[in-house]
């Protein structure tokens, strides 16, 4: 059976953006870029939100083709480019880049995709995150704390009342300051 994985950055005190939805804040450096790059590669297809989708696809599609991408972003970029991807959104989304719009979350529909053989699922954007909590739809949680504090912006888990008990799986420190949480059900 897949995992579905919710994995996304955040800081020290909680956020994920800035109070004017900044993100210029995150410290992701050549060695936390390859680590992220490995983990995804493993992973058979994003579910995302609008947002999240929209700022991926500003800049993944062709950044293997800019002479300033990195080693890292040039490896990134058809990684992401070629994983199918859902994209939930009430409003009109592209198509490209092995893209299909959801309107809504189909408890149903994700236990099937979940049950499938395959690789691991991960869900983009806090919004869509919580919606998954509600129907208890995630099975582990990769958070990536940055060494900074905002002092306030959008937090990573809005408030639900949902308990959820997890077990750490793994802890890990990068040279950046950055330090990954992988919680599991």
């Amino acid at each position: 059976m897949r995992k579905l994985l919710f994995s996304m950055g955040m800081s020290l005190d909680g956020y994920y953006e800035g109070p004017d939805r900044e993100i210029d804040w995150h410290q992701v450096d050549e060695e936390l870029h390859l680590h992220m790059n490995e983990q995804i590669r493993q992973w058979d297809m994003f579910l995302e939100g609008r947002v999240t989708h929209e700022l991926m696809a500003a800049y993944w599609p062709t950044a293997d083709a800019s002479p300033e991408a990195s080693p890292a972003e040039a490896e990134f970029a058809p990684i992401w480019r070629d994983k199918p991807k859902w994209v939930y959104s009430s409003s009109p989304v592209s198509t490209e880049w092995n893209t299909t719009v959801k309107r809504v979350v189909d408890v149903a529909e994700i236990r099937a995709l979940k049950a499938a053989p395959g690789g691991d699922i991960c869900v983009g954007g806090p919004t869509l995150a919580r919606a998954f909590r509600q129907h208890d739809l995630i099975d582990e949680f990769r958070v990536y704390v940055h060494p900074v504090l905002l002092g306030r912006g959008r937090p990573l888990f809005p408030a639900l009342d949902l308990r959820a008990d997890l077990r750490l799986a793994e802890s890990r420190g990068f040279g950046n300051g950055v330090v990954l949480l992988r919680y599991e059900r």
